[in-house]
Order: structure tokens, then sequence, then C-alpha cells
């Protein structure tokens, strides 16, 4: 649904988006993430022809964003940073101004306010009243619905749940979620959990280059240099450090808390090894008392620090 090909864009010396390519496929939601300043939103902004690039091709649906724009606005979605609202207008006098906009049949529109009202969870009292005095969560949904309203092949959401609280966040995450089962979405997002829980794949960019792309778990297995187990084993301090100095497949290990004679211990191995059967296997023969045997996994935000922090 998406191709991204060699995109470049300048202001002025700056490099804002350098020479990145990369698809969405149909009914795929793509988080798309990065540090402020890696050229995220001005992605976003030629995806959704409000800018063209300087080099390089973007095509959506089949048409390109430099020679069908109209046609690409139409087929998108778009729900920016900023929320597009007017905050004076009547919820549902703002989605049937938008329903408008959009070209959607007079005899249509009715019934396509109330499926994307449903669809966002608003109901007729919240409708009813003026977008300026409706709360954040309900603002934002009110947004969602403008995007949805003309029913697009794809939807792009840059920043859908910035200032909302846990629940609210929660509510916008399931909704999205719902909405990636026939559309296909990319997803901009500072919120490391919500992009984890909610996107089939992730493109990481910083500098206006993407440096990491694959699901939550392929990041992770890529950025991970060594398999690290967490074991704590009740025994002999003595005799279980002389077992895992022979122990095969074990890079190093160190101990990490003592107490009442349960001995916890980091231990580390080559990466794509999987040493906690033998480690189980080992616990059971010396007669030893197993209370935590388990292998760590780098978490997206792990991952995210890994390859956007200027060290690595």
């Amino acid at each position: 649904m998406i191709t991204v090909t060699n995109l470049s864009k300048r202001y002025g010396p700056t490099i804002a988006v350098n020479n990145i390519s990369f698809e969405v496929q149909k009914g795929e939601i793509l988080g798309f993430l990065g540090p402020n300043g890696a050229g995220k939103s001005t992605t976003m902004k030629i995806l959704t022809c409000y800018l063209p690039p300087d080099q390089g091709k973007a095509t959506l649906a089949g048409f390109d964003t430099f020679e069908d724009s109209l046609k690409i606005r139409e087929k998108i979605g778009y729900l920016p940073e900023n929320t597009p609202l007017y905050n004076d207008m009547i919820a549902a006098d703002y989605l049937r101004f938008i329903s408008e906009i959009r070209r959607i049949p007079i005899s249509k529109r009715k019934t396509r306010i109330k499926e994307v009202a449903h669809l966002c969870g608003l109901n007729r009292e919240v409708l009813g009243k003026n977008i300026g005095h409706l709360s954040k969560g309900f603002r934002q949904r009110v947004a969602l619905a403008q995007a949805l309203i003309h029913d697009p092949d794809i939807l792009i959401l840059d920043e859908p749940t910035v200032g909302l609280d846990p629940n609210q966040i929660a509510e916008i995450r399931i909704l999205i979620k719902e909405i990636g089962k026939e559309k296909t979405v990319i997803l901009c997002s500072h919120i490391l959990p919500e992009v984890q829980a909610t996107c089939n794949r992730i493109i990481i960019i910083k500098d206006g280059q993407i440096v990491g792309s694959g699901t939550p778990e392929e990041l992770a297995a890529q950025a991970q240099g060594e398999e690290i187990v967490y074991i704590t084993i009740q025994g002999s301090q003595k005799d279980i450090q002389e077992k895992l100095d022979a122990f095969e497949n074990i890079n190093e290990y160190r101990l990490t808390d003592s107490e009442k004679g349960n001995f916890r211990f980091e231990l580390k191995s080559q990466k794509g090894t999987d040493i906690r059967k033998s480690l189980f296997q080992l616990v059971v023969e010396n007669k030893w008392t197993l209370t935590e045997l388990q292998k760590t996994q780098l978490t997206l935000e792990d991952v995210f620090k890994q390859l956007t922090t200027e060290e690595n």
C-alpha cells in the first residue's frame, strides 16, 4: 500500500530526511519511531502530500505523491500531532463539515457520521457539545473520526495519544488495533509501550536515516549481543560457583544478590544459545533448590536507546 524509495528532504543546510526506503503492506500497523528532530513528521508530511520531497519517490495505493496528490488525499486519513479541530464548532457539525469537504454524497453523510462516531466511541451527548468543551480524550476521538470519515484505505497518525491520561491511551490503542484489522496504519509516537502493544512492525529513524526495522522481537534479537539468564539457587555458594566455573557455554557470570542461602547469578552466553534446560538439569543433579530461572529480553525502550544514542 505504501512504497518509499530513496526519499530525501532538506530545510536549507539541514537534512531532515536522508535517502530512506521502506514499504508498508495492506492491513499492517507500522510504528514509525525516532527522537525529536529525527525526520518522522517530515516523512509523514511528504506521504500526505503536504510537502514535496527533494529527491526520491513515494507511492500510496499505487499513486505518486508528486503526480497524483489529489488521488492520494482521497485514499488517506491523516491525524497530525496538532489536531485539526475548530473548538467553537459542535462536534456533530464539525463532522458534517468534514464529510462535505471529503465529498461524501449528501444521502450517505448521516449514516457515515453515525458509523465513525460509533467506531470512535462518540455518543450523542458528546456529539452535541462544543469541541472546546470536550475533554482531551474526546477531542482526540473527534479528530480521529475526521480522519476516518471518508473510509480511507490508509491511516497516518502522528502522536495520536499525546497529552492523554493512561486510561485514554489504552482506549485509543484498542481503537487503533481495531481499525488496523481493515486498514493500513502508520503510527508515529514517543510512547514506546504503546507502539510495542499496537504495531506489527517498527521502523526507527535517527538523523533522517533508518537505523532499525522489524518486529519488536526481531529488533530486540538484532540489538542483543549476548544471551543473559538470571538464576537463583538455594545451596552452598562454593559448590554452585565451582559447578558454574565448569559449565559449558557460559561466557561469564557474576553473583548479583545473596540472601538467606539464596544466591542469584547473572550468566551470559553466546547469542542464539539457550542454556536454561542445562542449568535446570544441573540444579536437579546437585539437589539444589531452584527459585528463579529466566532469560532476559531487551525491551523496545532498550533497543530504541541503543539505536538512537550518540554513543552507538
